[in-house]
């Protein structure tokens, strides 16, 4: 089959790989017929992630039918459609029972196109296929259900419940590109009186409006401070999520918040940021980081199949399975492509 294989910072390759068999009798195959590229996908190929080693296979997000299971599998089968999670979970491990799949002690965790091969490949092993795929829904096309593999679990579960959104609530979303538009989806089912998107691009401003910003600001050249502090008497947002991953956005979702706020970090950081705690302590300031559980999948997925979120109008550009190069180019240059998420499929 062929993959796409990443050969170290800046080098990657559509190229011919063995096909995954079965190695444990929890696997599950998997014919992927759509997969995505994920932000984190860019910061691997940047260097910002050193696990991932010369020829792993990258990805973690797909949407495929069941080719091959192993004899203790139990809630798929082969012919079936599935949604393939970022995150495997075993389990059974104490974190997996407290539903913090992400930390799994049992194997899983994030470990697709991590730690093993992942989902931009003709097919993909996944590991604890009973707890790490999802019965695809009837009537949800496989885009739309290709977002739920990553994006907006993370959005909504390290950005809007980390954050402790409630009814009128200013939110500040830091980065509108496909998590922070996850975000601004999430936080919208909470109510808040605002939601400012802040963004250097005006393509991603101009779809932080259709997501359901209420007040986007282009930092390029306008103040979020102020522009926050004017909705709020001066004192600053209740929630500052953070979805880029960068020092600057980080310590501006940390500038941004009120005396009593909270900090949501989303992003995937590379280096090292600085914690202005001399300022911080004072102002009961709560900051809290994560990596997504997907313990929110299924209610995510019942508000999909009941149409309460449209997940579709995330994708904006299509590619088939042997067009990954291109795929990433143009993911890559987003702001000047105006991608927000790309699908790739098997024709």
């Amino acid at each position: 089959m062929r993959a796409l294989v990443y050969h170290g910072p800046g080098e990657k390759a559509w190229e011919e790989v063995a096909k995954p068999t079965l190695q444990a009798d929890t696997d599950a195959i998997v014919r992927v017929d759509a997969v995505t590229i994920c932000g984190t996908d860019l910061h691997i190929l940047k260097g910002d992630v050193p696990a991932v080693t010369d020829g792993r296979i990258l990805g973690h997000e797909a949407v495929g039918t069941v080719e091959e299971v192993g004899a203790g599998v139990k809630t798929v089968k082969a012919g079936d459609r599935v949604l393939v999670s970022c995150i495997t979970a075993c389990g059974a491990c104490r974190f997996c029972r407290e539903g913090r799949y992400g930390q799994c002690l049992g194997g899983g965790g994030w470990i697709l196109g991590h730690k093993i091969n992942g989902t931009q490949a003709e097919y993909v092993r996944v590991p604890f296929a009973d707890t790490s795929t999802y019965q695809a829904p009837a009537g949800v096309a496989d885009e739309e259900l290709l977002m739920l593999a990553d994006i907006l679990p993370t959005g909504y579960e390290v950005g809007v419940l980390n954050g402790k959104i409630r009814p009128g609530d200013v939110v500040a979303v830091v980065g509108s590109g496909p998590i922070g538009l996850a975000a601004i989806i999430g936080a919208r089912l909470f109510s808040p009186s605002h939601i400012v998107a802040i963004d250097m691009a005006d393509s991603r401003l101009e779809a932080a409006k259709q997501f359901g910003a209420d007040v986007v600001v282009n930092n390029s050249r306008e103040d979020p401070l102020a522009a926050v502090r004017s909705l709020t008497d001066g004192l600053g947002a209740d929630v500052a999520i953070e979805a880029v991953g960068i020092p600057a956005t980080f310590e501006l979702s940390a500038a941004l918040v009120r005396p009593g706020g909270r900090v949501a970090n989303i992003g995937v950081h590379g280096e090292p940021v600085t914690l202005h705690l001399e300022e911080l302590w004072i102002r009961d300031v709560t900051i809290t980081t994560g990596l997504v559980d997907t313990y929110s999948t299924p209610t995510l997925l019942r508000l999909i199949a009941s149409h309460h979120v449209a997940a579709g109008r995330f994708v904006t550009h299509h590619f088939g399975l042997d067009q990954f190069m291109e795929a990433y180019d143009v993911f890559a240059r987003a702001a000047d492509t105006g991608a927000l998420k790309v699908v790739l499929t098997r024709s």
